[in-house]
């Protein structure tokens, strides 16, 4: 059964941290997630490169914001794709599969300083990842009729991480982070690595690899949903 779950449920982390707002730090950054995506509904599958998705793209959006003070912090991270696309399936029974894929992913933390020196820091992270999907796979006619596969859906797992930071020099530092949650038959996991370069006080870029995996096996059909590739961004600090 369809979970009813507001996406901005993340966002009351925000309240539960210290009320002391000339303390805090913040940030926000754009950013371009050049992955490959696996999805899955069943025993029905199909994979798009990176390159196929541009030529594919009909709407994107990818941002995040932090804030931070002292040993405290939150966190956001939102992703929205839309993709539609046809590739091919052997034989004659169908002359093709055409794929739509719109997802929203929603992740929140709430961050606690569990280890810091002049160099390095790891922040022990616990939230929630919201995940919000309308997939059709549909097998074109050939010798049989047409023939589609509909996942919509939305739920909201808890997840829990670290992140640790390298500071390698005024301008270079790197960046680790990696979660897992998951709620009976659903599982979720994402690793994110990046190199960052610090412009200036205020701007930051940001290049790496990202993998993000969810999986819902609760319905008739088993769904799930893998990106992996390069990411890049830039940030700015306030």
């Amino acid at each position: 059964m369809k979970q009813i779950v507001n996406p901005l449920v993340a966002a009351a982390f925000v309240a539960s941290a210290p009320a002391h707002a000339q303390d805090w730090s913040y940030s926000a950054a754009l950013y371009l997630y050049a992955a490959e995506t696996e999805t899955s509904i069943g025993d029905r599958s199909a994979t798009l490169s990176f390159s196929d998705a541009l030529e594919n793209l009909d709407a994107t959006f990818m941002g995040t914001f932090t804030a931070e003070n002292g040993q405290w912090g939150v966190s956001l991270d939102y992703m929205m794709t839309d993709i539609g696309f046809n590739t091919a399936t052997p034989g004659p029974s169908y002359s093709g599969l055409n794929t739509s894929i719109k997802t929203r992913i929603l992740t929140g933390y709430l961050s606690y300083r569990i280890h810091e020196t002049e160099t390095v820091s790891t922040d022990l992270l616990a939230g929630a990842r919201w995940y919000d999907t309308n997939t059709t796979m549909t097998l074109q006619a050939g010798t049989l009729p047409t023939n589609s596969r509909t996942t919509s859906d939305d739920w909201t797992d808890p997840v829990i991480g670290l992140r640790s930071r390298f500071s390698l020099n005024d301008k270079w530092s790197g960046t680790v982070v990696a979660d897992v949650g998951g709620w009976e038959d659903r599982e979720t996991w994402q690793v994110l690595l990046t190199a960052d370069y610090a412009f200036s006080n205020k701007w930051v870029g940001r290049f790496g690899f990202r993998h993000i995996s969810v999986s819902n096996d609760s319905g008739t059909n088993s769904y799930s949903f893998k990106q992996s590739g390069p990411i890049a961004g830039m940030t700015y600090r306030f």
